[in-house]
């Protein structure tokens, strides 16, 4: 059996931010993950964190991905990307539950090209309201 699989602390007592949290599969990729933390949407203990931050045993990280906030514990340290039965151990999980559905179909969606008018929109608006071009 894998070595990783079975120890996955290796040894280490602390890690890159943006490798750990790639490593227990919060995000895809690591470069989704750094691009995260350049962005300013991973938190280590309250603090904006940079991708090479290091994180260690009991550190809060807070991420902020597709508008859904989750927030973690660091339980153990790795570095590579383990199975996830063997992932879910090295962290404990305090995110709040989502909404429920109807809270969510209740919150209002804008029609897509709603936005800003278009210039002939404008310039409809503009006749109708009586305020034409001299």
């Amino acid at each position: 059996m894998n070595r990783a699989a079975t120890e996955p602390n290796d040894g280490k007592t602390q890690a890159r931010v943006d490798s750990w949290v790639w490593a227990v599969r919060l995000f895809k990729t690591r470069s989704a993950a750094a691009a995260a933390c350049r962005g300013g949407h991973v938190r280590v203990n309250g603090a904006t964190a940079k991708p090479a931050q290091p994180i260690r045993p009991g550190d809060e990280i807070r991420i902020r991905n597709n508008g859904v906030e989750r927030i973690v514990v660091v339980e153990r340290v790795i570095t590579k990307r383990v199975g996830a039965p063997i992932a879910a151990q090295c962290l404990i999980d305090r995110s709040p539950p989502p909404p429920p559905k109807e809270v969510l179909a209740a919150l209002p969606q804008r029609d897509r090209g709603t936005g800003r008018p278009t210039k002939r929109e404008r310039r409809e608006t503009d006749r109708l309201l009586g305020r034409t071009d001299p």
